[in-house]
């Protein structure tokens, strides 16, 4: 259910049932030559409304704006962690004043994770507010090895939206057979300076990614989100994915 295209009343009614509200968090950054800015807020937008509409969730509207200062000097519009989360925290209690008191929080963007890892406990230790939060990243729901503006990104993005330019794909850095200890260096890195790692702003090889590919994995990946969210809500599964 789309939270914008309801009534006051329809709302108060649905939400005072026992609702769970769905938050999707994108973000507004270059995705190398080839896709466009707006890519993890597609993503997981797309994803958010399937989920949603499969488990009877409250979509709420895709925070489009995420954590992206990495990506400097490419471009990106980006907030603060701290930022980001006293967004979602003020979303969560003001929820829980319109009685609804369970939230999933459905991440599209690895730099919003340090401000989402600790959001649940926060919410009840800064506000008083008792909520059941879930925090999910997308990408840990698929077995494909997650990139950016790679082949997984890529494939979805056809799947989904007419704005990819794969004329203009080109290979990014392929980590290839690097050590663990090697790209755990490289991660870190990345973190800082995504440019300084990739050149070119792509994290894996876009040139193969078919929108075949990228329905196979939104398929996987959407089949398991909703099994994962029905097991969290009743208690018999994993309660937070980073």
């Amino acid at each position: 259910m789309i939270i914008r295209d309801l009534t006051n009343t329809d709302i108060l009614k649905i939400a005072r049932s026992g609702s769970v509200a769905l938050i999707p968090v994108g973000s507004i950054e270059q995705h190398g030559p080839h896709l466009p800015i707006s890519t993890d807020s597609d993503i997981v937008s797309h994803i958010a409304r399937q989920v949603s509409e499969k488990n009877g969730f409250l979509l709420l509207p895709t925070l489009q704006y995420g954590v992206s200062f990495e990506h400097h000097p490419f471009f990106n519009l980006s907030l603060s962690s701290p930022t980001l989360e006293k967004i979602l925290i003020e979303l969560c209690v003001s929820l829980s004043k319109n009685h609804v008191d369970t939230v999933i929080i459905l991440n599209g963007h690895h730099g919003n994770l340090d401000a989402l890892k600790k959001l649940p406990g926060k919410v009840s230790k800064k506000t008083g507010v008792k909520q059941h939060i879930l925090v999910y990243s997308y990408w840990h729901f698929m077995r494909e090895e997650f990139d950016h503006a790679g082949f997984v990104e890529t494939s979805i993005m056809l799947a989904i939206s007419d704005k990819v330019q794969m004329n203009k794909a080109e290979k990014g850095f392929i980590p290839g057979n690097l050590s663990k200890a090697e790209l755990s260096r490289l991660g870190k890195k990345a973190n800082r300076s995504f440019i300084a790692v990739t050149k070119n702003g792509v994290w894996g090889d876009p040139t193969t990614a078919t929108a075949k590919d990228g329905k196979m994995i939104l398929k996987e990946i959407i089949t398991n989100l909703v099994k994962a969210s029905q097991t969290c809500l009743t208690g018999t599964g994993r309660k937070i994915h980073q």
